[in-house]
């Protein structure tokens, strides 16, 4: 079985003057970072490889994340998450070791949704309305295949486990 958690980064700035890529998270979401990564480690859901877009509030949403672990997770800086397409999106997985059981992408809207919505064939009915719905900053997808290969992963083929938003959490 091979496990995919998407992660959309938590809530960003808008300054002025400042590009997209460089926008940092807002004390808000320096929170919701927190609270996500302290969900994701209490309910078992560290990854083998976290792969992060380089966008700073993406960066910045996986380090704040990090420490709710314990302990190291191999990580890499990943630029074709950022505004990326869901064709886009899977090139990244389908180029994942299939030594990689869990693997956690932290990027953005749209990509992450449609991604989702496109991969999830099945799962929680409940879940599956939220994020029909919307996808909220520091929103957590947990989609799982019967697969043992990354390239095996396509359309409908995924089991979405939960959906988690800040809101939903217990």
């Amino acid at each position: 079985m091979l496990r995919l958690i998407l992660l959309r980064h938590a809530k960003a700035d808008y300054p002025p003057g400042i590009t997209d890529h460089d926008r940092a998270l807002t004390p808000r979401g320096h929170r919701q970072a927190e609270a996500i990564g302290k969900y994701m480690a209490s309910h078992d859901l560290k990854p083998d490889l976290a792969l992060v877009s380089t966008a700073r509030r993406a960066q910045q949403t996986w380090a704040l994340a990090l420490p709710a672990f314990g302990a190291p997770v191999p990580h890499q800086n990943e630029g074709r998450i950022y505004e990326a397409t869901v064709s886009q999106l899977l090139d990244v997985i389908f180029d994942t070791n299939d030594s990689t059981h869990t693997l956690l992408m932290v990027g953005h809207n749209p990509g992450f949704e449609r991604l989702a919505s496109y991969l999830a064939g099945a799962g929680d009915a409940q879940a599956a309305a939220r994020l029909q719905r919307e996808y909220p900053t520091a929103g957590l997808a947990v989609i799982d295949f019967d697969a043992h290969s990354w390239r095996d992963v396509s359309e409908g083929t995924g089991h979405l486990e939960r959906f988690e938003t800040l809101a939903t959490l217990p």
